[in-house]
């Protein structure tokens, strides 16, 4: 069984090519628990990623120069399948007939996607402005509103945690 929040950040549409601290970096995010150790949670994500690379839907690629390993989804990965494993393993407490914890859970799901995939987009900006600093002019208010999508999107994430929190217990 492959961890739920792996899952998660895997599954983005957008979120491909990727090494184990990009998905140790949005795993955090989305845990915000500080007690965990990015060491050891790199090692618990290489070992998910394995998992699926060993069923083929992660093509492992290793760098010829020196450089992180890196990952990439295959013809026969299936997001559909991670989403509804992901969701299903956050509702087990839950009966089946709960239909607004489930309409719930399924945004929250989505707004993390969105997330994962603003987060990309603010460290492309980043990335982009170390390589071409003379294009800060350009790159300043597009990464501004890439971080200030990622503000809302946490709000929205923690509103939906809120309400799922509140109402199971």
């Amino acid at each position: 069984m492959l961890d739920p929040v792996v899952a998660q950040v895997i599954e983005a549409r957008n979120f491909d090519n990727f090494t184990t601290s990009d998905v140790r970096s949005a795993f955090l995010v989305l845990k915000k628990d500080p007690k965990l150790e990015p060491s050891c949670v790199r090692r618990m994500i290489y070992a998910e990623l394995l998992k699926l690379v060993r069923k083929g839907w992660l093509k492992k690629n290793i760098s010829k120069i020196k450089g992180p390993t890196r990952f990439s989804k295959t013809s026969i990965f299936d997001a559909n399948y991670l989403q509804i494993k992901s969701i299903s393993n956050e509702s087990i407490a839950v009966t089946k007939t709960d239909v607004h914890h489930q309409k719930l859970l399924e945004k929250l799901v989505c707004y993390k996607a969105e997330l994962l995939q603003s987060i990309g987009e603010s460290e492309a900006y980043k990335e982009i402005y170390l390589d071409m600093p003379e294009l800060v002019d350009e790159i300043q208010p597009k990464y501004h509103m890439a971080r200030d999508n990622n503000t809302k999107l946490l709000g929205k994430i923690k509103a939906i945690e809120d309400i799922i929190r509140q109402r199971t217990t």
